[in-house]
């Protein structure tokens, strides 16, 4: 074959010559004698490359020669070729990023919850935390009963930023504070009755809860002479006189409070007050705000010579409303329609205020009683005014269904003492 001559092989290999001659074989008594080397003429053809590869050889050896080069080349330059950098990368990120300053509102999810807080996923290059304490505005042992679960999604401001691992503090209740003080600016300027719940004091006032923010109300704006140990825990009827957010001042006032309740109150109305002053004529009693005086006559049935053997400047008692001057501001009181004995208010008061609220209701029946009579005495008297009274006692127009000389008051019950 021309492909084995020896010729092609003289660049690279070197051949011992090979002769017949019996001279030219080495003595066996010199050198020992080995078996021949067979060198066959495929072992030449693979070191020739002429040896013909099937498919599918060819095939791995050309994903093998494309594997090696690209090993080579992530060693050598991983980049290369690669439109997209590192660099690229980062600027695309603080392109995209979100605003992670302290006070910037931002979106997130919560992963989870434990004792302390809760993980928040915000979407940032770092995670976020809710500390128990920023998870709701009111005091709180675990995140679960601000209603904060994993799978919630809220808004969130950012308030501090932890330099040992770059995760974010995020709070809730900054954004419930600042909704807090808006709603008490609403409530003010609707001027709107509010309760609140004493929580501390000091000796100019006391401290209470309202729309989960602490508020002061002095004592000059508590319609009771009651200390600050005994109203703790107590709630009260509350209006806003000052409302600034800036100075975190929050002014509240009870006595602004209970004038507004007492005035919606009407004739023959029970309302709780203490006694504010003495006088010869009678005693000033402290009604929420407004002062109302009880006469001397109209403490008891039976007579008064001296109001301080009945009454102290402190005491606390019911008594019922028997006028109300809106404009002046005057109420006139009395404890003597309040008595279901007359002098109990000399030898028991208690009684009195047990039974006040069912010797008002009883006063207020004799009261409608009396006008419906009046009423019917004015239809008996005059039928030409062509009224009549309706099943409620109140006047309308006469109708065919009663009797022109007016209405029989015989079935009417007499009222109960």
């Amino acid at each position: 074959m021309a492909a084995l001559a020896p010729h092609s092989f003289s660049a690279g290999l070197r051949w011992p010559l090979v002769s017949s001659s019996p001279l030219s074989q080495p003595s066996s008594a010199a050198v020992p004698s080995k078996p021949p080397v067979r060198r066959s003429y495929c072992h030449a053809a693979i070191v020739a490359g002429t040896y013909a590869l099937t498919p599918s050889q060819k095939e791995r050896q050309k994903l093998r020669e494309l594997f090696e080069e690209a090993s080579d080349r992530c060693r050598t330059a991983p980049m290369e070729g690669v439109a997209f950098t590192i660099v690229d990368f980062h600027a695309a990120l603080d392109k995209y990023d979100f605003d992670s300053e302290i006070g910037a509102k931002v979106k997130g999810t919560v992963l989870l919850t434990d004792a302390n807080g809760a993980l928040v996923d915000i979407t940032a290059k770092s995670s976020a935390y809710l500390p128990l304490q920023e998870a709701c505005i009111h005091k709180i042992k675990h995140v679960a009963e601000a209603g904060i679960y994993p799978g919630l999604v809220e808004e969130f401001v950012i308030i501090g930023e932890k330099t040992a691992d770059d995760s974010l503090v995020l709070s809730l209740r900054s954004i419930q504070y600042g909704l807090a003080w808006e709603r008490c600016r609403q409530l003010q300027a609707e001027d709107v009755v509010v309760k609140g719940q004493v929580v501390g004091g000091n000796k100019g006032g006391v401290v209470a809860i309202v729309e989960g923010l602490r508020g002061f109300v002095p004592f000059s704006h508590i319609s009771t002479k009651s200390t600050a140990e005994e109203l703790i825990g107590k709630e009260l009827p509350l209006k806003f006189v000052e409302v600034v957010e800036e100075q975190s001042r929050l002014v509240l006032s009870n006595r602004k409070a209970m004038a507004e309740s007492q005035a919606q109150l009407g004739i023959g109305s029970v309302v709780l007050g203490s006694v504010q002053s003495l006088k010869p004529y009678g005693a000033f009693v402290d009604i929420g705000g407004i002062s109302g005086l009880l006469h001397v006559s109209q403490i008891s049935h039976d007579r008064i010579t001296d109001i301080s053997t009945v009454l102290q400047p402190g005491d606390y008692l019911k008594v019922m409303i028997l006028s109300h001057d809106r404009e002046r501001r005057r109420v006139s009181l009395s404890t003597k329609k309040l008595e279901s004995t007359p002098g109990d208010m000399i030898r028991n008061p208690k009684l009195v205020f047990e039974k006040a609220d069912e010797m008002a209701q009883a006063f207020r029946q004799r009261i409608a009683q009396a006008e419906a009579m009046a009423r019917a005495d004015i239809l008996r008297f005059q039928p030409e005014s062509g009224l009549t009274l309706n099943s409620e006692g109140i006047l309308s127009t006469l109708t065919s269904d009663l009797p022109a000389e007016g209405l029989d008051l015989s079935d009417i019950p007499a009222a109960e003492a």
